[in-house]
């Protein structure tokens, strides 16, 4: 769904397509993950590709991008702000104390840390729809945590990090340039020069997308399935303490700013959604398949989450308050992560 305005009949139809999109996701990628573990051997030499199919997540991000996602930084750039510190301020910093708490093995603790250090995953757009937020402001909080991630998550990650593996800070900047800013960039311009062409197929794209991302949990789950049943518990604890706090603070960063509940509600999943695609692929080739796990169980449960807490806000807001004007906005629905 490309950003417009919505008129009086289309919000069911937009509606249902959000929650078809929050709910078919995490179950295929949930198939996926299910796969790798069963028959890894199927999956042997997957794991090469997952920075491939990262670019095409990515690429695919870039094709659904308008100068309207743009125009929102533009407009109340100190919203924006707020959004991109709280982001990369609380999941980074979570990701490491949750770490030391739980006292996770060096792979472990550095792949949560990972996912904390990524942008924001792209599904929160869809959700903070469902749950009558601020789109526009998602959408733009979304957008440029990705294109600062090669100068934000390379450094936080080896800050935080370092301690319990190795970090190349500077050959991760290259990763993420080559796997998330050139596709995008790329398919910025192909939405420009065939913008026509490219608007027949913009349905398929957050499909493809999904598509890509149950590929990457697949290959991940493969490449470590040997490990994760004794692993599996300690991870799904620190998804959830890692997702579920990160939506709490995002929300009261939010209300701290006196942005109001629509804003503050695009917060909490701005904040709390992360691009695990990104994570799991710098995971992988930076540490190990079994340092990818925390992002590849993030990737199915931070959507789980994250719909359950869209359907309470949403009912909250239609029994307390009317209609916000920005939740008028249609979200963006570039991939089906989140990411």
């Amino acid at each position: 769904m490309q950003t417009e305005q919505i008129s009086p009949d289309q919000p069911a139809s937009d509606d249902k397509a959000a929650r078809r999109a929050v709910t078919v996701f995490p179950v295929l990628v949930l198939v996926a993950g299910v796969a790798g573990l069963v028959t890894p051997g199927t999956f042997d030499g997957w794991t090469g590709s997952v920075p491939y199919l990262l670019g095409i997540v990515m690429f695919c991000m870039g094709l659904t991008m308008t100068p309207l996602d743009f125009r929102g930084v533009v407009k109340r750039p100190w919203a924006v702000a707020i959004g991109l510190v709280a982001h990369y301020v609380i999941m980074p910093g979570l990701g490491w104390a949750i770490a030391h708490l739980l006292q996770l093995p060096p792979q472990l603790a550095a792949g949560l840390i990972l996912v904390g250090c990524a942008p924001s995953g792209t599904a929160s757009n869809v959700v903070t729809f469902l749950a009558r937020g601020d789109v526009a402001l998602s959408v733009s909080v979304a957008t440029v945590s990705t294109l600062v991630a090669p100068l934000v998550t390379p450094p936080l990650t080896l800050l935080l990090a370092g301690a319990y593996l190795p970090v190349d800070a500077g050959s991760m900047i290259t990763d993420i340039l080559k796997t998330v800013l050139l596709p995008i960039l790329g398919g910025l311009v192909v939405r420009l020069v065939a913008g026509k062409f490219v608007d027949r197929v913009l349905g398929l794209m957050p499909w493809l997308s999904s598509l890509a991302i149950a590929a990457i949990v697949c290959a991940v789950v493969a490449g470590s399935a040997s490990m994760i049943k004794s692993a599996a518990v300690s991870v799904l604890i620190a998804v959830v303490l890692h997702n579920g706090l990160g939506l709490a603070l995002g929300y009261g960063a939010g209300k701290v700013s006196g942005l109001g509940r629509p804003a503050s509600r695009a917060m909490a999943f701005e904040v709390g959604m992360q691009n695990s695609g990104l994570a799991a692929s710098l995971a992988t080739a930076h540490f190990s398949p079994l340092a990818a796990l925390p992002a590849a169980v993030f990737s199915v449960w931070h959507n789980i989450s994250g719909a359950l807490v869209a359907a309470w806000m949403s009912h909250r807001s239609r029994r307390d308050e009317p209609v916000p004007v920005a939740a008028g906005t249609t979200p963006k629905a570039r991939t089906a992560e989140e990411s």
